[in-house]
């Protein structure tokens, strides 16, 4: 089968694609996998249980489930969300929104191809522009989603330590470039791999450079501010017409009902609608509508506040003592990034005899899932950066005891690829 470039590109292989079919083979498959490298979220009894009631009423008001099922929303998406969702925005934070400031996606996954593909690629005239990436490591769903090649540009970070096994990245601001090819700043806070939260004065410069430069910048809240809040530090929920944020569902309880939010200036939100029209017709009403009466209220905020969060910090520091402890001192050097958000641990095994995706294989033949490191560079895949192949994520959303057991192994593991080092080192 001969396939266009387009084909070529979209076929190749891809970390994501690796990802979603390592965890999709593991879980049908029905082996005792211990299953730490996607970002499933965990299951929230509060939030099922609302779910369940929301889901309840729908179905018991013919008018509802006809919305529900049986009727297309408009490209925009589903008109009483938006509505309930401008209202909420503007009550709470004042940021002056209307409808036609907001747009749904299929997920944030595709919000992100439709964005980075309409600032980013062939401006004709042999002119092209990247998307600038101000803090690597990024998110793995990133790296593939440009139609052409080379879409990225990615900026090392500053690395700073926070405690004897703790570190921190910081955006390199000396390092960070905007120039006439840049088409848009993208940033994702908290950050998937690595848990970081840009603080509020590094997101304030990064917006200047994005007003000076007269392009947008992106900012991905699937973990963040104001919803579902998977933050462990102060982060001030932001936007204005220079930023373009994207929100998402998927991490309050919702993953699969594929509902992306995009919060940018209207022209923006217009062109979003019409790729929209032209990739599926519509967005689906699913999430929309159980997500309704809980913007309605308010209720989104609290629940994210008041149970989701607490939910993942317990977990993150859960996590976060038992890989210490399997660690212990001496032997080999290991950090892990300042846990700040999101649902990941960033381990970081500086001078590692092995790269990270040899590890993965061997965590993966000892029955614990993870990622490799190196997946989480868009933008410096030519970079010779050995930081790149020491990092593994791991997510600790599932069941705790499943997670320390997991956790358990990676330290072993480790810790064994030094002792055969040391094994195989010259006797004095």
């Amino acid at each position: 089968m001969k396939l266009s470039a387009f084909g070529q590109k979209f076929t190749a292989e891809a970390g994501i694609t690796s990802l979603m079919d390592d965890l999709g083979n593991a879980l049908a498959s029905g082996d005792d996998m211990i299953m730490m490298g996607g970002g499933n979220p965990g299951h929230i009894p509060e939030i099922q249980a609302r779910v369940k009631e929301i889901l309840s009423d729908i179905a018991a008001t013919p008018a509802d489930l006809r919305r529900l099922v049986g009727i297309y929303d408009p490209p925009q998406g589903e008109k009483q969300f938006i509505a309930s969702l401008v209202e909420l925005l503007n009550r709470e934070y004042g940021w002056g929104l209307t409808p036609a400031n907001i747009a749904l996606t299929n997920g944030s996954q595709a919000a992100f191809f439709m964005l980075f593909n309409m600032f980013g690629g062939d401006y004709g005239d042999e002119h092209r522009k990247h998307i600038l990436l101000p803090l690597a490591p990024e998110y793995i769903g990133y790296a593939d989603a440009g139609i052409e090649q080379g879409l990225f540009r990615a900026v090392r970070p500053e690395i700073s330590f926070t405690d004897a096994h703790e570190f921190k990245y910081r955006v390199d601001f000396d390092a960070v470039e905007v120039t006439g090819e840049t088409g848009a700043i993208c940033v994702s806070r908290p950050t998937n791999p690595t848990g970081n939260v840009i603080t509020d004065d590094e997101l304030a410069r990064l917006e200047h450079l994005a007003r000076q430069h007269d392009v947008p910048l992106i900012v991905d809240g699937a973990y963040g501010t104001p919803f579902p809040s998977l933050l462990f530090v102060d982060a001030t929920p932001t936007w204005n017409e220079q930023i373009i944020l994207c929100l998402s569902l998927s991490k309050l309880g919702l993953p699969a009902a594929r509902t992306g939010i995009v919060i940018a200036a209207e022209p923006v939100i217009k062109a979003l609608s019409g790729i929209n029209a032209i990739m599926n017709l519509a967005t689906g009403s699913f999430g929309a509508m159980i997500a309704e009466p809980l913007v309605r209220s308010g209720e989104i905020l609290s629940l994210s506040r008041d149970v989701v969060c607490p939910f993942y910090r317990a977990k993150m520091e859960k996590a976060v003592a038992v890989f210490r402890d399997a660690m212990g001192e001496g032997g080999c050097h290991w950090y892990v990034h300042k846990p700040e958000g999101a649902m990941f641990l960033w381990l970081w095994f500086p001078d590692l005899p092995i790269t990270s995706l040899e590890l993965y294989q061997r965590l993966k033949a000892r029955g614990v899932l993870v990622v490799s490191g190196h997946y989480f560079f868009p933008g410096l895949a030519d970079d010779d950066w050995q930081h790149r192949h020491e990092c593994l994520r791991v997510t600790y959303s599932q069941d705790d005891e499943r997670v320390a057991e997991g956790l358990r192994v990676i330290a072993d593991e480790v810790k064994a690829v030094w002792a055969a080092v040391s094994d195989e080192s010259p006797r004095r």
